[in-house]
């Protein structure tokens, strides 16, 4: 865990949401494996899910399902509406690190490959939705993560640009791309500290193994 005060003090905080902020991965493997099963696809493992669900749908739907890939999306549209709010778990020190960032003066914004209407959803659910100065999901942007567009859209007209006093958070290679993307600094929040050349030319520039972690990491680099 890295609470050194080595980068540039923040003026933003983009966080990912999906198993960064709230636990969703037996979610998405219901709905995923609903979706495969109906479309003559073997089931995937939790494992499986970890390891490949990374893009947003419009990016990785097309590959496994072909034409019949806007099909596909609507099952899995379906059987997720049905389980994702109920089932949806906070994990810990989020909410106090959500809490303790909107009362600050950062600009603080939610980048999800998560379809935007229900993102919203389970953050409205979870009374949040004033607590957020942008709130970004799949396909409300022109491209999705791991490209510029959505930081760009979430940043809104808060007059800061992409930057180093951007730090993007989360816990997937694809939120590191994209932070690197953006010229972010770029933070991994998982218990698991990185291995050599785990995410290529994008590493982290931090790791911190949960919210509380990252919350203290934010306050030390802006004293």
């Amino acid at each position: 865990m890295t609470l050194d005060r080595t980068t540039t003090s923040p003026k933003a905080v983009l966080l990912d949401w999906d198993n960064t902020l709230v636990s969703s991965w037996d979610i998405i493997h219901d709905a995923m494996n609903v979706t495969l099963t109906r479309f003559g696809h073997e089931p995937w493992s939790l494992a499986d899910i970890r390891g490949r669900v990374r893009k947003s749908m419009r990016d990785s739907f097309p590959e496994l399902f072909g034409d019949a890939w806007e099909e596909a999306r609507e099952v899995f549209f379906d059987r997720f509406r049905e389980i994702h709010v109920d089932r949806l778990t906070l994990l810990p020190g989020a909410e106090e690190m959500i809490r303790r960032l909107a009362d600050s003066d950062l600009h603080l914004a939610i980048v999800s490959n998560k379809t935007g209407d229900f993102l919203r959803a389970e953050i409205a659910h979870l009374g949040w939705t004033n607590l957020f100065d942008g709130i970004v999901g799949a396909t409300d942007a022109s491209r999705d993560k791991p490209a510029i567009e959505p930081v760009r859209l979430a940043l809104g007209d808060s007059g800061i640009e992409p930057g180093p006093a951007v730090w993007f958070a989360g816990d997937a290679d694809i939120d590191l791309q994209c932070a690197h993307g953006a010229g972010a600094t770029a933070v991994l929040i998982r218990p698991e500290p990185p291995v050599s050349g785990e995410f290529g030319d994008t590493p982290p520039h931090h790791h911190v193994a949960d919210c509380h972690a990252f919350l203290q990491l934010i306050e030390i680099n802006r004293r």
